[in-house]
């Protein structure tokens, strides 16, 4: 049995799938209907309207229509789009056990019911009326269902006996209805006399064609089979019994038997001749048709199961028991298949080996394959084969390692000749084995045993060595890639071991692997994991990670022989989708699926692949999107162009996209749209390109609030770039006159100042003429502004003080005609000292008249030479950033980044369509491996602009920006772990790697750490005396020389630092002071994500600190709610005794167990009281002489409590069963229960998912990682 999904409730009397989406409809029997979508285990929808238990429930095929029974006597029909009940129908005198739409719903739009008033009845939905009433059974009736395809209906009753109704009067009846609706006219009883004869008598529309007579007890359940005249019955004698029909009778096959109490429900699998039955024996039954044996069985502590239901289109089975549901398969669904040179392709369907050519489309039976084991020889249950291994490194002879998990694993070697049609395996070359085998060469082979240990065998199947693998956990083996190597699966990781010599070769933490793809040459290698794909290079070392909402099912390099996507790009595919990957870290949905493949090659725009009927596909892919951002990683701007021209891309999603990697000029040669267009313009520092949108934005917004905003921001981006002619025309449009004459003052435009001068006396703008006058210097102004504006004896000083006596007159006469005075207004100004320390305010005078700043020439860069020469489209070649430096067509300066500081001249025609890029916009030489994780780096931009040349051409001082990428561009580059970027600086993308890896989401205690990155990984050298200091950078990998390019920060947190934390956390917590050891164990939790580990040795250790800071935390936690607990005799012994299954340090679990005996005694709860003190008399320390007074009373409370043998309270605690601690709740989450922290593996209930983990205090919970990065 696979689960799928599992449901905790109140107990399931029904169940049914819908038929189209991933939904379960549950009636309980509290009187609760709820929707499930089993994929994502989420409660949809609750419909709570019956009074007491719902026994039934069903959906309409086509409407979203759901139909319910229960024991009010009351059948509902339900809209789940609206959520509400539609109709109710009422005529049952008893409770309902079933009911059930048509199956051609549609067309007769008909609900079956049985109750326990010893009917059955018809229900036109559609007319809210009871069709016909069927009576017979003389005990309640606890079934009816439908007939797929026939108008029939079974019925089972505790009467002991089965009945088949034959339903074609009624059906040709309302035929004739719907002929007479459509205007033919028939004669007919009323309606009214129809009802009355079917309440009393029932009627003959519905007949009996066999009753079914062989139970001993009453029958709880009866279906039929899909598609054979096949009948399926179970009762409570125990039995399971199979009947055939004919057209005339009914007759008993055979019966199964097995169930040890009353068998509740059967039912026929929809895809295989089995029969599922469950039971009030608490078990599931599977029975082989055709043998008419038991071939598995389920069973579940606890629980009685009540119903069966089976998916019509799906491989899906779903059982309700006391305390839920689950939905299950019998067998794994993926076909066994691998892949071969030539595009052929190689599987299994059914007992046979396949051989598929993919270039013509051709099926060749290579073998039939043998079955060992009585499980083997039933389909449908798990007996197909499940990995087929290809032997790549044998041109001569075809060899397959065929390997299954029946009967504890097994395999077969099948052997044929390469081209022969077909063949039969003779030679019995089988063995054991654990996982799937790997070829290791030409004539040999690699298998797992059960010892696990590696045995190589030849192809006579015949054992040369055995090697001991370097981990014993190892749990299978996958291809190596290479000749004589094998690739581990070990727990959470991935080793590459080489056999011959026994080295391992590489590493790589990677959880839940199911298998790998390796590329085409080799090169890369793509790890799928259940919820991610992992992708590494030929030594295992990470170059991206990937994670999925869902489970990943297969995925294939693309082996396009052109195109340049030959082992660069990964297609692989989930439950409903088809998705891509790039080595970079890109990933995308290229389509959605109907059903889920298994892809087994990609070529280009053709994913060939398997679905679950091992029947081979080839679904039409577009990875136009893929190609193109493979094409920028890759520097390859001729394709990107063509692309750019060629191609739809997806407009926004491609936007956003170059922008976030730095490559705002590439969209901006495909967006039309003007806003987008004038976005992008500003980021690529395209003044033109920009002005133009700004245009076209104004026009269309009038001139509005909008139209402002567009022209202030152009000219923020222009004053940055020193474009003065495009920083004027956007003052002026935005009427921003104050910005618009300090812009005059500081470029020289005397002249044009003084035209603000007159503009501001139009606008009689008093404020702006004084301040106009203030920049120009114009003293008389300013008195005039002042002698005008009402301020005379301020006009009067100002006059004074700048030896204007003429003005100085005329203003006193002013004054005193106002009864005024101006004796006394210098001395006050003398009284200030302006005369002895003022100085004369006079704007200086303007030397350099310049418009723009000098811009420095450079060569064509590549994207503006590609689309200058549109004509030569078709024959581009594939630019690389390695061009030579002298010539004209290549990139002038490899090394200058991000060059956004270029001018533009602002009489500057302004195209469309095309835009000259040769001055504002820079070489994409280094952009993008500065820009991984999409961290804009300005340091180009900064060291041009400190040497910009004039632009007259005159001797100026340049220098040229330094070669190479600084140290900080190559440490995010080069690593996938949080702290080197931190380090570099880059704390976005540091902060996305641990929201991606442990599901960090609140990093605020995480920052001292973060700090210490940064500042720890720099060194500050002084200079000589007047010159700054020297940053020098600090690596971690320089002992044997500068690693350049290759260069890794120097880390300040290492493992030692985290044993003194825990060592410090030991020595509070021994010494009573919970607080701080709590502090210390949380600063442990902070600073272990942060830390870099050189070897395997010290990421185990890190880990192993990371389960001891939880479980102290944890007991922390417990001993504050001990104290809480206060006189709670039940809660404080629980607490307790949970305090002593935390994972302590021996000394502290002997203090754990002393409280926890000293507690259930003290409240009377001795048997727990009796099995701490054995526990606590069984520890090493309890035997040394310190510890004498403390094993006396242990001694002495067992006895005691042996004596009294019983508990005063019942407690929520049982030491026999497994379980963790609701860190949350602190109440116990048993063996495969609940949901954990991603990061410290804190255990919850299923409510704390998405919260933040109480333990570590920064991590959601409930979120599926690839987790820790340690190294």
């Amino acid at each position: 049995m696979l689960t799928k999904f599992e449901s905790k409730s109140a107990r399931v009397k029904g169940l049914a799938f819908h038929p189209v989406r991933p939904w379960i409809c549950a009636s309980l029997h509290n009187g609760v209907i709820q929707l499930w979508d089993y994929r994502v285990g989420t409660v949809i929808d609750r419909f709570e309207e019956h009074d007491g238990p719902v026994r039934g429930v069903d959906f309409h095929f086509t409407e979203p229509l759901l139909v319910s029974g229960g024991d009010d006597y009351k059948i509902k029909v339900w809209d789940y789009k609206l959520r509400r009940c539609l109709f109710t129908l009422l005529g049952h005198l008893d409770y309902i056990r079933t009911v059930q739409f048509h199956p051609n719903a549609a067309q007769y739009p008909w609900i079956l019911s049985a109750s326990d008033d010893q009917t059955l009845r018809l229900w036109d939905f559609a007319r809210r009326t009871c069709l016909s009433v069927l009576t017979g059974h003389n005990h309640y009736v606890m079934c009816a269902t439908f007939h797929p395809t026939d108008d029939l209906i079974v019925s089972a009753s505790l009467d002991q006996t089965v009945r088949v109704w034959d339903t074609a009067g009624l059906r040709k009846k309302q035929m004739g209805e719907a002929l007479e609706h459509a205007g033919i006219s028939r004669n007919k009883p009323t309606s009214q006399s129809i009802n009355v004869q079917a309440e009393l008598f029932g009627t003959n529309d519905v007949v009996v064609k066999y009753v079914l007579e062989g139970h001993d007890r009453g029958v709880n359940w009866a279906s039929f089979h899909p598609t054979l005249p096949l009948l399926a019955s179970a009762a409570d004698d125990r039995q399971v019994k199979l009947w055939r029909m004919s057209e005339t009778k009914a007759w008993e096959v055979d019966t199964l038997r097995g169930h040890a109490n009353n068998v509740s429900c059967c039912l026929f699998h929809p895809k295989h001749d089995l029969v599922v039955s469950n039971s009030e024996d608490r078990s599931i039954r599977v029975w082989d048709v055709s043998k008419r044996v038991g071939v598995q069985t389920f069973r579940r502590e606890g629980d009685r199961f009540w119903i069966l239901a089976a998916h019509k289109s799906q491989n899906l089975l779903a059982a309700g028991h006391d305390s839920g549901m689950i939905v299950f398969k019998l067998e794994r669904e993926r076909p066994a298949a691998c892949s071969a040179p030539n595009n052929s392709l190689y599987y299994v369907r059914g007992r046979e080996l396949f051989f598929h050519d993919l270039t013509r489309n051709v099926d060749v039976p290579i073998a039939s394959l043998r079955r060992m084991g009585q499980q083997a020889q039933t389909d449908g249950i798990g007996s197909a084969p499940r990995y087929l291994t290809y032997n790549h490194h044998n041109p001569s002879e075809g060899n397959i390692l065929v390997t299954t998990d029946v009967d504890g694993g097994s395999y077969e070697l099948v052997t044929f000749a390469l081209g022969n049609a077909s063949g039969s395996v003779t030679d019995g070359k089988r063995g054991s084995c654990l996982g799937p085998g790997v070829f290791l060469g030409q004539n040999r082979f690699a298998i797992l045993d059960r010892q696990r240990q590696i045995v190589i065998k030849n192809l006579q199947n015949e054992t040369t060595k055995k090697v001991q693998p370097p981990v014993p956990t190892v749990e299978g083996l996958l291809d190596g890639g290479a000749s004589g190597r094998v690739l581990l699966r070990a727990e959470d990781r991935a080793i590459l071991f080489e056999v011959q010599s026994r080295r391992v070769l590489g590493e790589l933490t990677a959880p839940k692997i199911k298998s790998v793809v390796w590329s085409p040459d080799g090169s890369k290698v793509a790890i799928l994991c259940k919820y991610g794909v992992v992708i590494a290079n030929r030594q295992l070392e990470q170059l991206c990670s990937i994670s999925d909402n869902v489970r990943i099912k297969s995925g294939a390099w693309d082996v396009s022989p052109s195109g340049g996507t030959a082992s660069e790009l990964f297609i692989y595919t989930t439950l409903h989708h088809v998705k891509y990957c790039l080595p970079s870290g890109d990933t995308g949905t290229i389509r959605t699926l109907d059903q889920p493949v298994y892809a087994t090659r990609a070529i280009k725009d053709q994913l060939f692949c398997l679905d679950r009927e091992a029947r081979p596909r080839m679904i039409s892919i577009d990875t136009t999107e893929a190609r193109f951002k493979l094409a920028l990683a890759t520097k390859k701007y001729g394709l990107v162009m063509q692309m750019v021209r060629q191609s739809r891309l997806c407009g926004r999603a491609i936007v956003a996209y170059l922008q976030s990697k730095g490559f705002p000029e590439v969209a901006l040669h495909f967006v039309r749209e003007p806003h987008t267009r004038f976005r992008l313009a500003l980021a690529c520092g395209n003044i033109e390109a920009a002005m133009a949108s700004a245009f076209t934005l104004e026009q269309q917004q009038g001139g509005g609030d909008g139209g402002r905003q567009v022209w202030g921001e152009l000219g923020s981006e222009a004053l940055r770039q020193g474009n003065h002619q495009v920083v004027e025309m956007s003052y002026q449009r935005t009427k921003d006159f104050d910005r618009l004459s300090f812009l005059y003052l500081i470029s020289g435009s005397t002249d044009k100042l003084r035209k603000m001068l007159k503009i501001s006396q139009m606008r009689n703008d008093i404020m702006g003429r004084y301040h106009n006058a203030l920049l120009l210097g114009d003293a008389s102004e300013r008195v005039k502004v002042l002698e005008e504006s009402g301020n005379l004896p301020l006009a009067y000083i100002s006059a004074m003080m700048h030896g204007l006596t003429e003005d100085a007159e005329r203003i006193k006469i002013a004054i005193e005609t106002n009864n005024g005075t101006v004796e006394g207004l210098m001395e006050k100004v003398a009284s200030t000292g302006a005369r002895t320390t003022g100085h004369l305010l006079q704007p200086p005078t303007p030397i350099i008249r310049a418009d723009n700043w000098p811009t420095l020439e450079v060569a064509k860069t590549t994207l503006e030479d590609l689309t200058s020469s549109p004509e030569e489209e078709g024959g581009m070649e594939e630019y690389h950033d390695a061009s030579p430096a002298g010539a004209n067509m290549d990139l002038g300066a490899d090394d200058w980044g991000d060059d956004d500081a270029g001018g533009v001249s602002g009489s500057a025609a302004i195209a469309a369509d095309d835009f000259d890029f040769g001055d504002d916009m820079g070489d994409w030489g280094d952009d993008l491996d500065g820009l991984d994780d999409g961290e804009p780096s300005h340091a180009a931009a900064d060291h041009e602009m400190a040497g910009l040349s004039d632009v007259g051409g005159e001797s100026g001082a340049f220098v040229m920006p330094a070669a190479g990428r600084p140290a900080a561009g190559c440490w995010a580059a080069n690593s996938s772990h949080a702290a080197d970027h931190l380090a570099a600086g880059a704390a976005s993308s540091g902060l996305q790697l641990l929201n991606r890896q442990i599901a960090a989401s609140d990093f605020s205690l995480l920052k001292p750490s973060m700090i210490s990155c940064y500042l720890g990984a720099t060194a500050s050298m002084p200079g000589i005396p007047g010159c700054p200091s020297i940053s020098l950078p600090l690596m971690r990998n320089d002992r044997s020389g500068h690693p350049g390019a290759g260069s890794l920060p120097r880390t300040p947190l290492k493992v030692q630092d985290l044993v003194a934390g825990i060592k410090n956390g030991y020595r509070f917590f021994q010494g009573g002071k919970f607080n701080d050891a709590k502090g210390a164990f949380g600063t442990v939790l902070t600073q272990i994500p942060l830390v870099v580990t050189d070897n395997r040795a010290e990421a185990n250790e890190m880990k192993a600190m990371l389960s001891i800071c939880r479980e102290y935390i944890t007991a922390i936690r417990l001993k504050a709610a001990i104290a809480e607990a206060g006189e709670d005799p039940v809660r404080a012994t629980e607490l307790s005794a949970y305090f002593t299954h935390c994972n302590l340090q021996s000394v502290h679990l002997l203090l754990a167990l002393r409280a926890a005996m000293g507690t259930a005694f003290k409240h009377k709860n001795f048997i727990v009281a009796a099995s701490f003190a054995r526990r606590l008399l069984e520890l090493p320390d309890m035997a040394s002489e310190r510890n004498a007074e403390l094993r006396g009373k242990a001694t002495k409370v067992l006895q005691k409590s042996e004596q009294m043998a019983r508990n005063e309270h019942q407690l929520n605690y049982d030491e026999t069963k497994t379980f963790s601690i609701d860190c949350q709740k602190l109440v116990p989450i048993y063996a495969d229960q609940g949901i954990e922290c991603s990061y410290c593996e804190s255990k919850y209930d299923e409510s704390m998912k998405n919260t933040i983990c109480v333990t570590c205090g920064f991590c959601a919970v409930g979120i599926k990682t690839i987790g820790l990065v340690t190294g």
